[in-house]
């Protein structure tokens, strides 16, 4: 194992705005943490161009940099039936790039008002047909609809995958472990109150877990105070510090145990960084 641990963020929004005029820096900071893999999502058809770039444009500074292409649930409302077979021809694009990972971001989201159900679950379902047709994993977006979701995961062949930033209940929980699913943690459970999101992570088993930061949004309980804007990629060792004490692991323990968690849940990525993890991971 490298004396310093190797960090993974397994979901970070490179492309948002809020990075537009720092990007290299932000990935200058990441690298000089030992962060060595990122999984960037799209959010939209038009963003899958982009992503694609970004990853291939900064992995000599993060080797493992990778993306996924999809419709998160959020931009539904403005999305056309057309970009699910534009999406699609994006998907067969990537296909043959090692650092196309699965299909993502996507879900359902019964939390924000003002999107239309119908068409949520319309572009969701879409998605997870293109997901099980390549046969590709998925990141799913599992805000207050992690029923709607198992049951839709339930009726197709669907191997594996990550529910990202999960919030629900120990029970939910383990139907998306028995589906082949990781649970996403990060800066949420940094706060003393989220005591069910802390609770989870100190219960859920120790081959479930991943680490994330949703760069640049949800930030850790320490940011503003210390005077940072956003939530970045650098800051996934401080974040997996803290993890790492509620579940009562040291630092580099848990920094080998999300990466391997991460690898299993998107085999693709693991297939690329397969010299990075003999690096990281002890026999």
């Amino acid at each position: 194992m490298s004396e310093q641990p190797m960090w993974i963020d397994t979901h970070c929004h490179l492309d948002a705005p809020e990075f537009k005029d720092s990007l290299s820096s932000v990935i200058e900071a990441a690298a000089k943490k030992n962060v060595k893999a990122i999984l960037l999502p799209a959010v939209k058809v038009g963003d899958c161009s982009q992503v694609r770039a970004l990853a291939h444009q900064y992995s000599q500074e993060i080797p493992g940099l990778v993306y996924t292409l999809g419709i998160h649930p959020l931009y539904t409302n403005q999305a056309q039936k057309g970009d699910i077979e534009t999406l699609e021809q994006e998907v067969i694009k990537s296909l043959s790039d090692t650092r196309f990972v699965g299909i993502g971001e996507i879900g359902l989201d019964y939390f924000v008002e003002g999107l239309d159900p119908n068409k949520q679950e319309y572009f969701f379902d879409a998605q997870l047909n293109l997901a099980q047709k390549y046969q590709l994993p998925v990141i799913l977006h599992v805000r207050r609809s992690q029923d709607a979701i198992l049951k839709a995961l339930r009726q197709r062949n669907i191997s594996s995958g990550i529910a990202h930033a999960f919030n629900g209940s120990f029970q939910q929980a383990q139907q998306f472990i028995a589906l082949g699913f990781k649970l996403g943690f990060g800066g949420a459970a940094t706060y003393e109150r989220a005591l069910q999101i802390r609770r989870l992570l100190k219960e859920v088993p120790i081959d479930s877990f991943v680490i994330e930061t949703d760069a640049p949004d949800i930030p850790p309980a320490w940011l503003k105070e210390e005077g940072f804007v956003f939530n970045e990629p650098a800051f996934i060792p401080r974040i997996a510090k803290e993890l790492a004490s509620i579940r009562g692991m040291n630092e580099a323990d848990f920094s080998s145990v999300a990466w391997r968690n991460a690898m299993h849940a998107l085999p693709r990525w693991s297939a690329l960084c397969a010299e990075i993890s003999s690096l990281h991971l002890a026999p």
